[in-house]
């Protein structure tokens, strides 16, 4: 029997390294993101932890393997995979991200930019709709942290999503590092890019660390989250409310208390938002 499958509060991606804890301990985390990627498997230790992980806590599902917005076919076999773990887990919502991520049937294992224009809306609110047909239920989608922009653009970020979302009714799921890390290379601001996003089109938060190289910032996911990132974060529970949020940490991955640490400080820094609204 699974636990409640609602999610409420502040999350942490589950991580092989921290296993051992969180099965002898269950330790007070409110909900925990599953890279659902890794447990496309029949049977065997991965999906027996899993099992226990979801008997106690409410999960998410996220994937890096939609490529939502490559040109290679959608791969059916691979969401009626998807859709039977998600039957077997009942997962809050099921994610992925703003991007391609395979060409001629190969994964790159990155997260790969593209062209935001009239052809792209047509082809990526397609394909939404497609994978949604098949799962039965909406996407969360994730805006990646960007390096380039392209010439042949039309839009930017915040208005694909948001005209993805009107189209598709997919929701967002707003990666506040990442609106950061993609605001300072690009020079724009993150600020306004929050303004245009629409209050009902996010269902979920992602905090991270990322690496200062100087002339630009990598999306390392390897360091707890920058001071910049917390206001950032201030300023999007001003506007969005109570959202769940998720600390994303994949590299150089530190001791659970680490994450616990900045677990406690975006309930901190929520609170500390919502008071300032008076």
């Amino acid at each position: 029997m699974w636990c409640n499958k609602e999610i409420t509060g502040v999350g942490l991606g589950l991580r092989s390294l921290h296993l051992p804890h969180i099965l002898q301990d269950f330790p007070k985390i409110p909900w925990f993101e599953i890279l659902i990627d890794n447990y496309f498997c029949d049977g065997g230790l991965a999906i027996k932890n899993l099992s226990r992980i979801r008997e106690h806590y409410p999960v998410a599902f996220h994937s890096v393997g939609m490529s939502i917005a490559g040109s290679d076919p959608i791969d059916i076999d691979w969401f009626l995979q998807l859709k039977n773990l998600m039957k077997k887990f009942e997962p809050a919502w099921v994610s992925d991200h703003l991007c391609w991520t395979n060409f001629g049937g190969k994964y790159f294992h990155d997260l790969l930019p593209f062209p935001m224009n009239e052809e792209s809306l047509k082809h990526v609110s397609e394909r939404i709709l497609c994978v949604q047909d098949i799962l039965q239920q909406e996407i969360l989608l994730e805006n990646v942290s960007s390096y380039i922009s392209f010439s042949t653009s039309e839009y930017d970020e915040a208005d694909f999503l948001c005209n993805l979302h009107k189209k598709t009714g997919c929701y967002i799921l707003l990666d506040i590092n990442n609106v950061y890390v993609s605001a300072y290379n690009n020079s724009f601001s993150a600020e306004a890019y929050l303004d245009k996003i629409p209050i009902e089109a996010v269902k979920q938060f992602h905090l991270a660390g990322y690496e200062d190289n100087g002339k630009y910032l990598l999306d390392s996911h390897g360091a707890p989250v920058w001071k910049e990132v917390w206001d950032l974060y201030k300023k999007a529970v001003q506007k969005f409310g109570r959202i769940p949020t998720l600390i994303e940490w994949d590299n150089n991955i530190p001791d659970f208390a680490v994450l616990v640490s900045e677990v406690k400080m975006a309930e901190a820094k929520r609170e500390e938002a919502l008071s300032e609204l008076g």
